[in-house]
């Protein structure tokens, strides 16, 4: 049986500021798509991403257009105010969050693995704490729930899905550090072989997993031994003996 471990305040005031970011960043993702939703009625379309929806953010803060009915401007200026107020809010809690992993020295180590940034680092150092509680980076990553669930009966292994047990934001953040990693080892596979390997056998979700999974194992081992990410260095191969 394994226990939580009692969290110290500057732990549960970092893991505070994660969780109070996740839920306005909710809260704000569902304003723009009501915002979208309510102007496509009417028929106008924004094209898509931030830069789209601040356009049309825009376009309902212009008192002076009159494409827009006054009616359907009245009625949006409150949420428009609304996703306005959460993202500043938000920028606000990123630089809380910023404050405190350059405060904290596990954060700052785990942010030399690559694909860790101060969100994933400081979330990491917070949640997981005294990191010789795991027996080793696979029981950490089996903690996040990041290993595949075990069907196996008559002496044949079947493995399943991942078993998405522990920490549903830590595991959230690892996933998507790996996902942003598929474009860059698909145009720069000699950068990144392993994981460019994973891509030619399995689906792009699949392979990102498996990379969250060595992520989690490598922030185990940075937290373990307490000491910065230090990259393999490739094996020098001996060249081959000429037949004489």
């Amino acid at each position: 049986m394994r226990f939580v471990p009692l969290k110290t305040v500057e732990q549960q005031a970092a893991l505070m500021m994660h969780r109070a970011r996740q839920l306005l960043v909710e809260q704000r993702t569902r304003l723009g798509n009501a915002i979208r939703g309510h102007m496509s009625e009417i028929g106008i379309i924004a094209a898509k991403g931030g830069a789209g929806l601040g356009a049309l953010v825009a376009f309902i803060g212009n008192p002076e257009d009159q494409h827009l009915p006054a009616v359907v401007r009245t009625i949006l200026v409150p949420l428009v105010e609304q996703w306005r107020s959460a993202g500043a809010q938000i920028a606000e809690l990123d630089r809380q969050i910023l404050a405190w992993h350059r405060n904290n020295a596990d954060s700052r180590r785990l942010e030399t693995i690559p694909q860790y940034g101060p969100i994933l680092s400081s979330a990491m150092a917070a949640t997981i704490g005294d990191a010789a509680r795991f027996d080793n980076g696979r029981a950490c990553a089996a903690w996040i729930g990041l290993v595949p669930t075990q069907n196996s009966s008559g002496g044949r292994e079947r493995s399943g899905g991942i078993s998405k047990t522990g920490d549903r934001y830590l595991r959230q953040l690892l996933v998507i550090a790996a996902t942003g990693m598929v474009r860059r080892a698909r145009a720069h596979p000699e950068d990144h072989p392993w994981f460019a390997g994973l891509l030619e056998r399995m689906p792009p979700k699949k392979a990102a997993v498996a990379l969250a999974n060595k992520l989690a194992r490598i922030g185990w081992a940075v937290l373990r031994h307490q000491t910065p990410y230090r990259a393999r260095r490739p094996t020098a191969v001996a060249p081959a003996l000429e037949a004489a």
